[in-house]
């Protein structure tokens, strides 16, 4: 595999995972209020507050998250990405300090263990019974 290729699988990885986080932050308040019950399965919703809190953690401590890195060594900054690349690269990374992502990324960490809190997942042994 190439470079290209291997930083064009690394953006479809990113790609997903904020998918996944924006999905479980709309989805839960509506499914809580809609009475879904997909959305109180315990493993969903620990593994969407881990990658919420990598994310915050990362831009907490002043780091790029490790798919950028990833991404940008890959690519290297002299060569031009193809156009699809460049494309979604403008919707995933915008250009702001770090700290601005930071503060946004806490404040969704903070809203997303209120809604763990808010709408629990449901408990594996209690529902056994």
């Amino acid at each position: 595999m190439n470079h290209a290729t291997l930083a064009a699988a690394i953006l479809a990885i990113h790609g997903a995972v904020i998918v996944f986080n924006l999905f479980g932050l709309i989805t839960i308040p509506l499914g809580a209020w809609l009475h879904w019950r997909f959305i109180r399965e315990p493993v969903w919703r620990w593994l969407h507050v881990a990658s919420l809190s990598i994310v915050a953690l990362q831009a907490g401590l002043g780091r790029s998250c490790i798919l950028t890195v990833w991404q940008d060594e890959l690519t290297g900054k002299t060569r031009a990405p193809p156009l699809v690349m460049r494309a979604i690269n403008a919707i995933v990374y915008w250009p702001l300090p770090i700290w601005v992502f930071a503060a946004i990324y806490m404040t969704i960490f903070v809203y997303a263990c209120t809604l763990l809190w808010l709408v629990p997942p449901t408990r594996r042994w209690r529902d056994r019974s």
